[in-house]
């Protein structure tokens, strides 16, 4: 049984996630626990489909509809992370303002989405585990 379209998305999260705490780390001086989920670099849902996009036309080719399909969910995955949660982020600061000293407020994270080299690190990353995986597992 091929498990490698599993595995792939996966191990390209469980590496990317503690290189983006590290690096939010180093950063910020200290450990960025506050940091763990969404925004930073690189962009972890980035690196993850365009992993999955990567195997598909490693082991598939590009001619394959299922390679339309993984680059299509990039492009969406890609520009929600660029410009939906960037405007979420934006309400968010603009709420925790306006709400500021106010009891019972809980501050609501700003930092949501990704900029376009935190993108492109992710596509980097993904395209690096894709062809990890292939290479070592697949072939």
């Amino acid at each position: 049984m091929d498990v490698s379209y599993l595995v792939t998305p996966v191990l390209t999260w469980l590496v990317v996630g503690p290189i983006k705490f590290l690096i939010n780390s180093a950063r910020q001086g200290r450990w960025a626990f506050n940091l763990v989920g969404n925004g930073g670099f690189p962009s972890n849902h980035s690196a993850t489909v365009t992993s999955m996009a990567t195997l598909i036309a490693l082991r598939e080719g590009i001619g394959h509809p299922a390679f339309g399909v993984a680059v299509t969910l990039c492009f969406i995955v890609m520009i929600d992370a660029n410009s939906l949660r960037q405007h979420v982020g934006r309400q968010a600061a603009a709420i925790n303002r306006l709400a500021a000293g106010q009891a019972g407020h809980t501050t609501l994270r700003e930092r949501m989405g990704h900029t376009l080299v935190e993108i492109g690190g992710g596509i980097v990353t993904g395209i690096l585990m894709g062809n990890l995986v292939y290479h070592l597992f697949v072939r």
